[in-house]
């Protein structure tokens, strides 16, 4: 693995750290801590604050430039993945499902990184993380903690459907699968920027994947962010989800295909119809008629 995702993976497992709550509160120390100890285990998120300062501190005097920044987003996710499994066991349980989110949602931000990292380092850059992908996702993801507070404030017995929770954990789970399968698959080929013009060693990826689905990442991510909130519980924001991602994913296939097209010629045409997009209701030939009558 490349120097920067060593760094990535070291900083991720240090914000992980914050579960040694755990140990610290569990009596292995007692009584060299004794009443501190006690005092801790009713003040758990001042420990959580006390340790996230503490090892930001670390970073700032191991890294300097482009390794602390790619350093401190790594131990952010850490810690809040951390933070998530720590939710979802001291918390009441309205609020465990927030907690399994926070999980999932970090670990997806997280692996997009060091899988980049391992399949195609070249590209691999701080925006490989996605933290700051587009306004609109970020406000997005805002509307859905509203509403999950909002819900559960009125309704928490709704934020106790375990079972929905649970079937929100595997889409969730199943899109991680597809996406991060294609990422490994393309290779050099993947990229999270839709490419214009064809690099040299561009080629066609129709193996792995590519031979369910031909846009198997947005595939991935299609079903994981409506997972997500399933596993919060949303209603309004699941169909939210599904129709703005849906949208979303149907102009910038339309804008890929077109690309493909003019990369690859009767080859992609050939690809494409064999194989499907993999996202519902969107096909292949409405792209070849619009692309034609763009050429006309």
């Amino acid at each position: 693995m490349v120097h920067e995702g060593q760094i990535s993976l070291q900083s991720f497992l240090l914000g992980l750290g914050i579960l040694s709550y755990f140990l610290v509160t569990c009596g292995l120390w007692s009584p060299r801590l004794g009443v501190a100890e006690e005092w801790l285990q009713d003040h758990p998120w001042v420990y959580c604050g006390c340790f996230f300062a503490s090892v930001n501190a670390v970073l700032a005097l191991a890294f300097r430039g482009k390794s602390w920044q790619i350093a401190v987003r790594g131990c952010f996710l850490g810690t809040a993945c951390g933070l998530g499994v720590m939710v979802s066991v001291l918390c009441s349980s309205s609020y465990h499902v927030f907690g399994w989110y926070m999980v999932v949602l970090t670990l997806f931000h997280y692996s997009e990184y060091i899988t980049t990292a391992i399949g195609n380092p070249a590209t691999l850059s701080l925006d490989s993380y996605l933290l700051n992908h587009s306004v609109a996702y970020g406000l997005a993801a805002v509307a859905s903690w509203v509403e999950f507070f909002i819900e559960r404030h009125f309704l928490p017995e709704m934020k106790t459907l375990w079972y929905l929770s649970t079937f929100g954990i595997l889409v969730c789970l199943w899109g991680e699968i597809i996406r991060k399968a294609a990422m490994l698959t393309a290779k050099t080929n993947f990229n999270h920027i839709v490419q214009t013009e064809r690099q040299k060693d561009h080629e066609l990826v129709t193996w792995g994947a590519y031979s369910m689905f031909r846009h198997p990442s947005y595939v991935g991510w299609f079903w994981w962010s409506i997972g997500t909130q399933l596993i919060l519980v949303n209603p309004i924001c699941t169909i939210a989800y599904a129709l703005a991602s849906w949208s979303f994913f149907y102009e910038r296939i339309y804008f890929e295909e077109i690309t493909l097209i003019k990369f690859f010629g009767e080859k992609y045409l050939d690809y494409q119809k064999k194989v499907g997009t993999g996202l519902p209701f969107i096909r292949g030939y409405q792209y070849v008629r619009r692309v034609r009558q763009e050429s006309d």
